[in-house]
């Protein structure tokens, strides 16, 4: 199963991207998460559903500097093949 999020808010310069790679990779997910040119965070991510399900909460806080105005999400059956987490 495959999850995109698009995460707005104050969430560059705030150690999202290495967070999230961190929590993903615990929950053996595999994806990447990159910052946007406006300033948001996309993040897609393979694996078991429950996982990706708390992966997706996790990112409705994000680390503590961070603030989360909200996450549009998109599931899809179809997954690329990532190699690992990565920060992009």
């Amino acid at each position: 199963m495959q999850l995109k999020m698009l995460v707005s808010g104050k969430v560059q310069g705030v150690w999202y991207r290495a967070s999230t790679a961190k929590i993903a990779r615990d929950l053996g997910l595999k994806g990447f998460a990159k910052n946007l040119p406006d300033g948001s965070v996309e993040i897609v991510a393979v694996g078991e559903k429950t996982k990706l399900e708390k992966l997706r909460r996790w990112c409705e806080l994000g680390p503590s500097k961070a603030q989360v105005d909200w996450v549009e999400e998109g599931w899809s059956e179809s997954a690329e093949n990532f190699a690992d987490f990565a920060v992009l």
